[in-house]
């Protein structure tokens, strides 16, 4: 299918459903976008259907509705999953939980895949590091619930390297909270992203990736093969299951906040990510390029049952917060 007639197959399932307002949210989940399919041969390019992700009462309306749908018009190319409550995934509070033990330290020179968080959060993830224009700093890029504490921190806060869950104290202040998006309570939203600007004795950094430095970005618009390095399961490898999904409705601390255009990743052994990865940078092995900055997760939904990942895609996390990525 042409990534087109997916478009217009999430148009009219969208137009035939139960409006979002009216019921109970988050267990009414329900999430609408384009799922990228392997080739269907040798020469062909990118195929494309549309995805469902669903929970709860108002996701089995949707759900009945896409598989009707489907018999009509789109037979297999209608990707149905129940993938239970998403979250945001800072670290848990509780003890015992397994994590890649190097990126919990404190490490300097800073780089990406550390443990790091505002002085109230648990821990999330170091994604990279951005310029702003106007300023000479350099500012370490993670997601707002993991900086800012889902805007209920100050500008100028600090953030800590190891975050707080992994034993970072006021002494591992690396940086201050400098910028971030806004999450707007229900739906509308496209990031959970946010800069702190590092502190000048800490502002030499490791730019290495496990693939080496980056080259840039894209945006996916195939089933690509993509990588990840966070705080709590290190190393994993994915690839791209569904773009410009729209409804993605997130349970955070503050309440519930609902994502459009996001992107979906399916790991390739187990789950992508886990709690407190929260902020790694997504990024294609092949290309070097950073695709996605990752925010949430899924309790279930994915290959072995494991959960799926969503991302911010990286192009408007970049222009939300008026930054250029630092390759």
């Amino acid at each position: 299918m042409h990534i087109d007639n997916a478009r217009e197959l999430k148009s009219r399932l969208l137009s035939g459903v139960v409006q979002a307002s009216s019921l109970e949210r988050p267990t009414g989940i329900a999430s609408v976008g384009i799922s990228v399919l392997p080739p269907g041969g040798a020469a062909a390019g990118p195929r494309y259907g549309l995805a469902v992700r669903y929970s709860g009462n108002r996701g089995e309306v949707l759900a009945d509705s896409a598989r009707e749908l489907a018999a009509r018009t789109a037979g297999d190319e209608v990707d149905i999953r129940e993938i239970g409550l998403v979250t945001a995934l800072t670290a848990p509070t509780e003890p015992g939980t397994w994590t890649p033990e190097t990126l919990q330290r404190k490490t300097r020179p800073l780089r990406p895949g550390l443990s790091i968080a505002q002085r109230d959060v648990t821990a999330g993830t170091l994604g990279g590091f951005v310029t702003v224009e106007g300023s000479d700093g350099l500012y370490v890029l993670s997601n707002n619930h993991v900086l800012a504490n889902s805007d209920q921190a100050a500008l100028e806060d600090p953030v800590l390297q190891p975050g707080p869950h992994d034993g970072g104290r006021a002494a591992d202040r690396v940086g201050r909270l400098a910028r971030a998006v806004p999450l707007e309570a229900g739906g509308g939203n496209a990031v959970d992203a946010a800069l702190a600007l590092l502190e000048d004795d800490v502002s030499e950094v490791d730019l290495e990736y496990p693939v080496g430095r980056l080259t840039g970005w894209t945006d996916p618009d195939d089933e690509i093969a993509v990588e990840k390095v966070g705080r709590t399961t290190g190393w994993t490898k994915g690839r791209v299951t569904a773009i410009e999904l729209d409804d993605v409705a997130v349970q955070y601390p503050v309440g519930v906040v609902s994502f459009d255009g996001q992107i979906e990743v399916e790991g390739d052994a187990g789950a992508f990510s886990a709690g407190g990865d929260s902020g790694s940078l997504v990024y294609r092995p092949d290309t070097r390029q950073a695709v996605g900055l990752l925010f949430a997760g899924s309790e279930r939904g994915g290959a072995g049952g494991a959960g799926l990942t969503f991302c911010n895609p990286i192009g408007l996390v970049l222009t939300a917060l008026g930054a250029t990525l630092v390759v």
